[in-house]
């Protein structure tokens, strides 16, 4: 465990460089690109899952992943990316690469003597009722909970089906009411560019107009 954090810490502490850099990170050259790449000068694609190489192909970010919150598929992805990422077979976006360092999720752990997951928030009993068939869930209404800080439903207007988006972290929160802050996320995220709802992006960038809804005490209201 401890050799893990000491990677982990050396990956965070190290800057990406344009030549190398397809992290999402927006402080490189390959600012576009949305999800997982694999770094096709360490190993061919056929180390990976089938579900794995499904993402890279279609660069899609891990949290847009399409299995059942919690299942077994869903953590197996997780881990799986986790141990390619620190190894520098594949790069991630910055949303994905913040779960990937900052949680465990994908991992499991001894709780009273059952192998529970690590890092999963449970379902609250709204969502686990919106998860569990409801038709109709409230579009386009950022609320707290899920595999990460918030989550949306949104509909996607290519497949016309209702999506769930889940985004942010705590440190979304923080830079709310830091005018510095905002303006450097901004930035960094090109959140001016960000029009796509059925992305997390979209909704992190904007964030502040939910504060009220979200419970977050701001006093900023508008576009970051």
């Amino acid at each position: 465990m401890e050799k893990l954090r000491k990677l982990i810490k050396e990956v965070l502490s190290t800057p990406p460089t344009k030549k190398d850099c397809n992290c999402g990170c927006h402080s490189c050259d390959n600012v576009g690109n949305p999800g997982v790449v694999l770094n096709e000068s360490v190993a061919p694609k056929q180390i990976l899952s089938e579900n794995l190489r499904y993402h890279v192909e279609n660069k899609l970010p891990l949290t847009e992943n399409t299995f059942r919150y919690g299942s077994q598929a869903f953590l197996n992805l997780w881990a799986e990316a986790r141990s390619l990422y620190l190894r520098e077979i594949i790069h991630v976006n910055e949303e994905d690469k913040e779960i990937l360092l900052e949680t465990h999720l994908g991992n499991y752990g001894i709780y009273e003597g059952q192998t529970v997951p690590l890092d999963m928030p449970m379902l609250d009993k709204e969502e686990l009722k919106e998860s569990k068939g409801k038709k109709n869930p409230p579009l386009n209404k950022p609320k707290r909970g899920g595999s990460k800080a918030y989550y949306v439903y949104v509909k996607d207007p290519k497949t016309k089906r209702i999506k769930k988006v889940s985004f942010g972290s705590g440190g979304l929160k923080a830079k709310i009411n830091n005018p510095k802050a905002r303006q450097a996320f901004a930035k960094r995220h090109r959140c001016s560019e960000k029009t796509d709802k059925t992305k997390a992006s979209y909704w992190s960038c904007r964030l502040p107009r939910y504060a009220s809804l979200l419970g977050i005490k701001s006093s900023f209201s508008g576009f970051w």
